[in-house]
């Protein structure tokens, strides 16, 4: 078999392209901000804040907790959602060298 297109990046390089990809769509910048206003909640809760079928919004927790940004923990028969810190501190770095990168820079660039 050969050798797939992100065998040609870095670990971090695909981490960070998975973490952005999970960010990147609506519903679950929707359930990022949820979570913040929230602190902590059940699935079901979520499925009443946002405009989708629970299978859907399960579909959307999954990929968040794939990609590492939300983690869960059973409480009953539902799952208790909350950030996961380690998945945004990674972001945040990222973030953080493109911002630096560009205070030296001061408009030097085309």
């Amino acid at each position: 078999m050969g050798a797939t297109k992100t065998d040609s990046f870095t670990d971090e390089q695909n981490e960070l392209a998975t973490l952005a990809k999970a960010l990147g769509h609506p519903a679950r910048i929707a359930i990022m901000e949820y979570l913040l206003k929230v602190d902590t909640c059940i699935c079901g809760d979520i499925v009443n804040e946002l405009p989708l079928a629970q299978p859907t919004v399960s579909q959307h927790l999954k990929e968040l907790k794939n990609a590492g940004l939300i983690k869960g923990s059973f409480e009953g028969t539902s799952i208790c959602y909350c950030i996961n810190e380690k998945g945004f501190e990674k972001i945040e770095g990222f973030f953080q060298h493109i911002t630096n990168h560009l205070e030296k820079k001061k408009n030097q660039c085309c």
